[in-house]
């Protein structure tokens, strides 16, 4: 029996309350079968009643005056009325004298004359006992001897207040069933439509309420593993004790994402800070020899004996180097970087940094920049979130794939720059959209992570926007960058 207790609520609460129903309609239907039996024995009884009492009126002057024949025929009178009979019809007649021997009966051939109580076996015995009892009877008295097929009801047979024997009438119990099974089946009718109605409507109601235990149950479950998503919130509309259970669990769902976030913020920034750390150790070997650099680029240039092509290099080389400054700064310093406005050479050389991976991988690049000669943006910074972005995508993307580059400023507000790179790559899953951004999480194989984390960190120190999604089957990442001090929507591309 303990798998039946096992069981889910979503069937167990039907079950048992079925259960329940059927048993409280079988001890009602047995209820009312007692007492309709009850009913038919007291109806038995009065007929017995009218008839005992006519029938000892009549037969008492026939046995007063020892009229065998004449007392014959009035006892025998009830059993020949075929015609009238009923469910209540008697079974037998018997008189019986001061001697409590019978003077006459109905059937004399079983029940002859003259014969005691003991001679007719267990059934008359029991009667002769009840009549002689010294209690005082109540008439009719009635006998029901146990195991016996009869019901016997006797009358007292008197004249002038002289007793001159007893009426006993004999019923058979078989007069009962015909009423008896007519109740039975209405009863079992009655039952069975009942319980056509209630069981439905017991497994609906069951299931409605088991089925909000069920869904707890298993987001219980999965707690361990994941902070649970909160119930629907019609699943149980109601404020019983159900209602503030699942009321309970949903704030603590809330509690627990509130935890859950508040942890993953803490690790983030200890994460950041110790790469903070590690930036800053790099940066400070990186300004010294960089340093030496710029100075003797600088001192090149100088120099009147160069042709042009080779200046043309020394300026590539030289905002190359410029660019690693200001972008070491920005990792460094908690503050807008001031630098030279972004303009067409920019953008030119990151086409030209980035065309050896293209060409090694066969990528078909569809570049369209649009903007004025100068854009009040830091130069060195877009160049940086430009190569991060291109070489991420170029990596991305397929073999002989397609990589677009959409830059410009914003159709709706001039005061925004609006980047736009895409790949036809692998597209990001729920799980790398969700953690992109972060450092070492890398969305391919040997890859570091902490390019797009670099570029994360650039646009937020310029109080941009950067995102990433799957569009049209290809991955898209969208900047949006204020240009100069004027305010920028950067909610979307």
């Amino acid at each position: 029996m303990r798998w039946l207790f096992n069981l889910s609520f979503r069937h167990k609460i039907p079950l048992w309350t079925s259960f329940l129903i059927g048993l409280s309609i079988f001890v009602v239907g047995a209820a009312l079968m007692t007492r309709a039996y009850r009913d038919m024995k007291a109806a038995v009884v009065i007929s017995a009643d009218n008839l005992g009492h006519t029938l000892a009126n009549t037969v008492a002057p026939m046995l007063l005056h020892d009229d065998v024949w004449r007392a014959f025929e009035i006892v025998r009178s009830p059993i020949r009325a075929e015609s009238a009979r009923s469910p209540v019809q008697v079974d037998a007649v018997v008189v019986f004298g001061r001697d409590r021997r019978i003077f006459v009966s109905s059937h004399p051939e079983s029940l002859p004359m003259l014969s005691e109580p003991a001679a007719l076996g267990a059934d008359w015995l029991a009667l002769a006992a009840g009549l002689d009892a010294p209690t005082p009877v109540a008439w009719p008295l009635v006998i029901e001897p146990e195991g016996s097929s009869y019901l016997y009801l006797a009358l007292p047979i008197t004249d002038k207040d002289a007793q001159l024997g007893h009426l006993v009438l004999r019923y058979a119990k078989s007069v009962f069933h015909p009423w008896f099974v007519a109740t039975t089946w209405q009863g079992l009718g009655l039952g069975l439509l009942v319980l056509a109605v209630l069981i439905p409507i017991n497994w609906y109601w069951g299931s409605r309420m088991a089925s909000p235990l069920v869904d707890l149950a298993q987001r219980m479950g999965m707690m361990m593993e994941r902070p649970p998503e909160p119930l629907p919130p019609d699943l149980y509309p109601y404020h019983d004790e159900l209602g503030q259970l699942f009321q309970a669990y949903d704030r603590m769902v809330l509690a627990l994402r509130e935890k859950a976030a508040l942890e993953s913020e803490v690790v983030r920034s200890e994460r950041l800070a110790a790469i903070g750390q590690l930036t800053a150790g790099i940066a400070h070997e990186i300004n010294n020899p960089l340093a030496g650099l710029i100075t003797a680029v600088d001192t090149l240039k100088l120099r009147q004996d160069l042709d042009p092509r080779a200046l043309r290099h020394l300026d590539l080389i030289d905002r190359g180097l410029m660019q690693i400054r200001d972008t070491v700064a920005a990792l460094l310093v908690q503050t807008r970087v001031q630098a030279r406005p972004l303009n067409q050479h920019d953008l030119d050389d990151v086409h030209t940094l980035i065309q050896p991976q293209v060409a090694k991988r066969r990528i078909t690049l569809d570049w369209s920049a649009t903007m004025p000669p100068e854009l009040p943006a830091p130069a060195s910074l877009v160049r940086q979130i430009l190569i991060n972005l291109l070489l991420n995508a170029v990596q991305a993307a397929a073999e002989g794939g397609h990589v677009s580059l959409r830059l410009g400023q914003k159709a709706d507000s001039g005061s925004c720059l609006a980047i736009v790179v895409r790949n036809d790559g692998t597209l990001l899953s729920d799980e790398q959209l969700a953690h992109l951004f972060e450092p070492f999480a890398s969305t391919r194989a040997g890859g570091h992570g902490l390019g797009l984390w670099v570029t994360y960190q650039i646009v937020t120190q310029l109080d941009g926007r950067i995102s990433a999604r799957n569009v049209d089957d290809q991955v898209e990442f969208v900047v949006n960058l204020p240009l100069g001090d004027a305010p920028c929507n950067t909610a979307s591309a």
